[in-house]
């Protein structure tokens, strides 16, 4: 009885002890595979380009005084119809115009103590909307001959011409492409350095569109600026 006991003992022990050996050589092999998957490099990857604005937003802004309100509105009147005669002739009969509310200021109740040349006076915009940004840009430079029409043009950073791109969506996936084959040759660079290759993307997170102006001289041509961060693995 005892030696069948001590037989079994023996088989299960050596059962056992395999057991323990299959157990570490596959832990070993997992560790081994898990560190061979830890290695990877992070890199940014860069696209640019410089594209032509496609929009123009020009706001013409002007002033007029009057000692009563219908004078004042009549001055608008024709301030606003040598500025439609101006735009006509500069190529932009067909652009589509916005015309805004005007402020309208009362003189006399702000100087109470004084007597104002004028009672009333009141600024306006006109807004100029076109695709036609050469046009456009003829027209801002022959602004001053409206002054010579009557119109007292009034200079405000508030109302400065502005040039957009609306495109970025059509463009947007060949940038990102771009950008993540830039961010691949960085990594490639960085694994025969290392003595290693290029595996598969670990992670990647697109970063922001930027669009803004080349520089201030020519706000009419945009920059369009995208970053990549992808991480890919290394192989030996």
């Amino acid at each position: 009885m005892e030696q069948k006991y001590s037989s079994h003992s023996i088989i299960t022990g050596a059962i056992l002890a395999l057991g323990i050996v299959a157990g570490c050589w596959v832990l070993g092999n997992a560790l081994v595979g898990f560190k061979a998957m830890d290695r990877y490099v992070s890199v940014k990857g860069l696209a640019e380009r410089e594209v032509p604005a496609d929009l123009a937003m020009w706001p013409i802004s002007f002033s007029a005084a009057a000692d009563t309100l219908p004078e004042l509105d009549e001055a608008l009147a024709q301030s606003r119809a040598q500025i439609m005669i101006f735009l006509k002739a500069q190529g932009l009969g067909d652009a589509e115009i916005m015309n805004a509310a005007p402020l309208i200021q009362d003189n006399q109740m702000n100087m109470p103590n004084q007597r104002p040349a004028q009672r009333y006076t009141a600024q306006a915009v006109l807004t100029v909307r076109s695709k036609d940004i050469p046009t456009v840009k003829k027209g801002m430079s022959a602004a001053g001959e409206l002054v010579s029409l009557g119109v007292m043009l009034v200079q405000n950073w508030e109302f400065r011409p502005t040039f957009t791109f609306t495109g970025l969506n059509a463009i947007k996936p060949d940038m990102i492409a771009e950008a993540t084959r830039n961010a691949r040759d960085a990594a490639k660079q960085f694994a025969e350095d290392s003595g290693s290759r290029v595996g598969n993307i670990r992670r990647a997170s697109q970063g922001y569109f930027s669009l803004e102006d080349r520089d201030q001289y020519t706000p009419e041509i945009k920059q369009i600026r995208v970053v990549t961060n992808v991480d890919y693995f290394l192989e030996d």
